[in-house]
Parts: C-alpha cells; sequence; structure tokens
C-alpha cells in the first residue's frame, strides 16, 4: 500500500471513531433533542462570523506577502485564498498551502522559496497562537482532564513549539538542510535552500506583530462561535470555558487520523464534559455543532470557489 493511500485510510479513523462514540456512548434521544430544540440565532449568528475569520486570515497572508515583496490586491487574494481552504479542510498534508504557492509561482512570477517561506510563516502564526491557548486551557482544566493527557499535552506543546523555531536559527536549519539535500545528490548544494531560508528570514521583524495579533483576534473570533453554539445548545459554559476545550481539541486533531479534527474533537468532548457537568452526550453534540458552523461552512466556501476559480483557469 502506498504512503498517500496510508495516509488517507488514517484519516478514515477519525470518522471511524465519531461513529463509535456515537454508537456506544451517546444517548441518541438527548442528541438528536439538543439539534432539534437548538436557538437559530445563536448557530445563525456564529456562521456569519466565519466571513470576518476568512477576511482576517487573508489579511495575514497578505501582509506577510509584502515582506517578500509581493503586493496582491484583495480580489486577487480572495482568488487564491478561498479554493485553498476547501483543499485545506478536506485533505490531508495541507494540500491548500501547496496551491497558494502554485498560485503564486503561476500568476504572479513569485519563486517557491518565497512561497513556501510565507506559507509556512502563515502557518507558524496560527501554531505559535494555538500553542498560548492550548496552555491556557490545559491549565484552566486540570482539574477535567486527566493527569495523563495533560502530561502528554504539555510535552507535545513544548515539541511543538521548538521544533519550527529552529528553521530560525541560521546555524542550525540551513546547513542541516544542505547536508540532507547532498545525501541525496551526490554531496551537491541547492541554491534555492539558500534562497529559502533568506525568505524566511525576512519575515522576522516588527512587520510580523500585525499578523500575530490578526490571528489571535481570529482564534477569539472561532472560540465566540463555539461558545454561541453553546448557548444555542443550552450549555451553560463560560467563554473561557469553551475557549480552553475547543484550544484543546484543536491541538489534539493535528493528529494525521481525521479530516478537520471529526471523530477526535467529539471524543474529546464527550469524556471531558462529564468533569465539567455535562453529559458526555452533551459533548458530543458540542462538537458536531463546532463542526457545522466554523468548518462545513468554510468547506462549502472553498468548494464553490473551487469551481469559480479552479486552478487550471
Amino acid at each position: 500500500m502506498g504512503k498517500s493511500r496510508v495516509r488517507s485510510v488514517m484519516r478514515l479513523l477519525g470518522p471511524v471513531l465519531l461513529v463509535w462514540i456515537i454508537w456506544r456512548f451517546a444517548d441518541l434521544p438527548l442528541l438528536v433533542d439538543t439539534f432539534a430544540h437548538a436557538a437559530p440565532g445563536p448557530i445563525i449568528a456564529a456562521i456569519l462570523l466565519n466571513a470576518i475569520v476568512i477576511h482576517a486570515k487573508l489579511w495575514r497572508w497578505r501582509e506577510l506577502l509584502g515582506a517578500v515583496d509581493v503586493p496582491l490586491g484583495i480580489a486577487e487574494a480572495y482568488r487564491a485564498f478561498l479554493p485553498s481552504l476547501y483543499l485545506g479542510l478536506l485533505t490531508p498534508g495541507r494540500v491548500g498551502d501547496a496551491l497558494r504557492i502554485q498560485y503564486l509561482k503561476r500568476d504572479h512570477a513569485v519563486g517557491y522559496s518565497d512561497g513556501l517561506a510565507v506559507s509556512i510563516v502563515d502557518r507558524l502564526c496560527d501554531v505559535y497562537v494555538l500553542l498560548a491557548f492550548v496552555a491556557f486551557g490545559v491549565a484552566r482544566l486540570t482539574s477535567a482532564v486527566s493527569t495523563p493527557l495533560a502530561q502528554t499535552t504539555w510535552v507535545a506543546v513544548v515539541v511543538v513549539a521548538v521544533a519550527p523555531a529552529l528553521l530560525f536559527v541560521r546555524s542550525v536549519a540551513e546547513p542541516a538542510a544542505q547536508w540532507l539535500y547532498g545525501r541525496f545528490a551526490d554531496g551537491k548544494t541547492h541554491e534555492g535552500l539558500s534562497t529559502f531560508f533568506a525568505a524566511l528570514r525576512r519575515q522576522l521583524g516588527p512587520r510580523l506583530l500585525g499578523p500575530v495579533i490578526v490571528t489571535f483576534a481570529a482564534f477569539l473570533l472561532n472560540y465566540l462561535q463555539a461558545w454561541l453554539v453553546a448557548q444555542a445548545f443550552g450549555i451553560g459554559l463560560a467563554f473561557v470555558d469553551v475557549a480552553a476545550l475547543v484550544a484543546i481539541s484543536s491541538f489534539l486533531s493535528l493528529l494525521p487520523i481525521s479530516i478537520s479534527g471529526v471523530g477526535v474533537r467529539e471524543s474529546f468532548f464527550a469524556l471531558v464534559f462529564p468533569a465539567l457537568g455535562f453529559a458526555g452526550t452533551l459533548g458530543i453534540a458540542f462538537g458536531l455543532g463546532v463542526f457545522g458552523v466554523i468548518y462545513l461552512p468554510t468547506l462549502l466556501v472553498g468548494f464553490v470557489a473551487w469551481l469559480v476559480w479552479p486552478p487550471s483557469s
């Protein structure tokens, strides 16, 4: 079995886990009743907030492109950004980022090194802001999260925080990359690697503060959307608790066993909700609601954009 096929099969583990969690632990009448009696106002408001979140991330991408002298208009940026949302949520390996790199190369003559550097920093903004919220979440939910899970999460947070930072250490990253390339190219070096690391270092500086602040704001909006879901379902969780729960579930969803965290998110909530005084079934409903208002609308918008502006056009 090829590697791509293995990854595809692994991504099905999450949906299978979701089916098992619902079958094994859910009170189906309560689950159905929760959705049937959900207040529509908060759900609609949560869905509409996706437009602000998407625009915030689009602004961040354009700002990072400015560091490599690539001015991109709003309309052009949306044409590249929206289809990538569809691929990014539906496929493994962040294929959406690769689509944006290809778009920059094809339509704006941006080298792959610069495009890759922008995509990596764009992704790292999400990673490091998420890690900050995860640290807050584990500290906030100490009594609800099991000790082994909390300890494992802390170790994972440290590892994920340190590893990408090495890319910006010039004396470590570039020599290591050149050495790895040389191992597969008879000892030769690659000038593109030097260009890539130079583009990566240009992203550092005061200009990066804006994208980081916007990333924080986008995450807070996501947590507001999740809080609105809780309100719609009559789940009396404080905003800070919702932020903590969703942050940890997003971190766990980085495991390559699901699509958009389906199954992983609901399993985590089902396990934690009883410790917070709520039925595990409400945790499953909450997870499905978060998927329905954040991920599903974004996926649909990206799909429509994919049809309107396909990569080959």
